[in-house]
């Protein structure tokens, strides 16, 4: 695979242009039953994604960011059809993927790949790295040879010599070299969409930079579309356009993330960007930006979900659940309160180094 080869292909394949999504879902919902209902009991159900609706656009990276158990890596793993939707809608380029008249799902599969938190479950260990990333052709009916010698040009797109690292197996890599052969893997198929979820959250800090980097460089040399999914709010920063913040199963808050970052909407926005560490040694943070856990997902509290954590509820947000609506430009919202957020009603109180404590 070069350069010209994979902009090419891409460019055959955009039929919409830019204006149209790369990949458009609607009403995405996914409950896991944990009790069968019968006998007069009613089924009880993790309402793990709830009706989740988003566009990413062509060249853009969508970074998602939430607490854990918000939804994010099942969100993921619902756009790459490793799990079954209850409902929604999702499109690709145009095309609906798994209806009729659409994309099938291996077909969107070959445009769509996923790079995986855990570099070491990822891989076979009983394949050599060039196997591993030549697997994927060759099942779409790329021959042998083809494979391989298109394995040995990405390892050593990736920074890992095919010379030296071809023949390794997972267990003789390090943690950053298992996620750039994950990384190869997935650019092996020449995709458009890369979805990456928490791909560099379990690596040392410069290794980090090193992937993050190398993510961006291969972002602009194959005019690739990332969804970047990632608690570590300073590298969604660095590597997003845009941010979508999830919060038990919903999307709170969507906007550029310059935008997002200095003037959040949502009181958990904020609360999360309150969280993030300051490089002023002499501030600190007189109180928890944010107190209590999330409530059950099995049974949801009535009206707005952030209700029982928020500073700022008021009796209608316990009424009913706030719709995402917009809020300024490129930017969308599911609160009520979103203009007095915006304002600074919900002040962030730090303490100097000298003050008393």
């Amino acid at each position: 695979m070069n350069n010209s080869l994979s902009l090419s292909r891409h460019d055959a394949l955009d039929r919409g242009g830019k204006a149209q999504p790369l990949l458009r879902v609607r009403g995405l919902q996914k409950h896991f039953t944990i009790t069968r209902g019968g006998m007069g009991r009613q089924a009880k159900r993790v309402h793990a994604v709830d009706g989740v609706d988003f566009d990413v656009y062509k060249g853009e990276t969508l970074g998602i960011v939430g607490e854990s158990g918000c939804g994010k890596s099942t969100t993921a793993r619902l756009l790459m059809h490793l799990l079954a939707a209850d409902h929604g809608e999702m499109v690709f380029d145009g095309d609906p993927i798994g209806q009729r008249g659409g994309i099938s799902v291996r077909g969107m599969r070959r445009q769509v790949q996923m790079v995986f938190q855990n570099s070491y479950a990822s891989l076979n260990p009983r394949m050599s790295v060039e196997d591993s990333i030549a697997f994927g052709p060759q099942v779409h009916g790329v021959n042998r040879r083809e494979s391989r010698q298109r394995a040995r040009r990405l390892l050593d797109q990736v920074g890992l010599s095919s010379r030296l690292f071809a023949h390794r197996y997972p267990h003789e890599l390090s943690g950053g070299q298992r996620q750039r052969v994950n990384i190869a893997r997935a650019l092996a198929l020449e995709p458009r969409l890369l979805i990456l979820d928490e791909a560099v959250s379990a690596l040392d800090k410069s290794v980090e930079a090193q992937v993050l980097n190398l993510l961006m460089d291969l972002k602009q040399e194959y005019g690739l579309t990332y969804l970047f999914i990632s608690h570590d709010l300073n590298v969604v920063r660095y590597i997003s356009d845009r941010v979508m913040v999830m919060y038990l199963g919903k999307v709170a808050e969507m906007g550029e993330v310059e935008a997002l970052y200095r003037a959040p909407a949502h009181p958990y926005t904020r609360a999360l960007l309150s969280a993030m560490p300051s490089m002023n040694p002499d501030q600190r943070t007189q109180q928890a930006p944010l107190v209590g856990d999330p409530p059950n997902p099995i049974d949801l509290p009535p009206g707005c979900r952030f209700c029982p954590r928020c500073p700022m509820v008021e009796d209608a947000c316990r009424d009913a659940e706030p719709a995402l609506e917009a809020c300024g430009t490129a930017h969308q919202v599911a609160c009520r309160r979103a203009d007095e957020v915006m304002a600074g009603a919900v002040p962030v109180k730090r303490i100097s180094e000298e003050s008393p404590t």
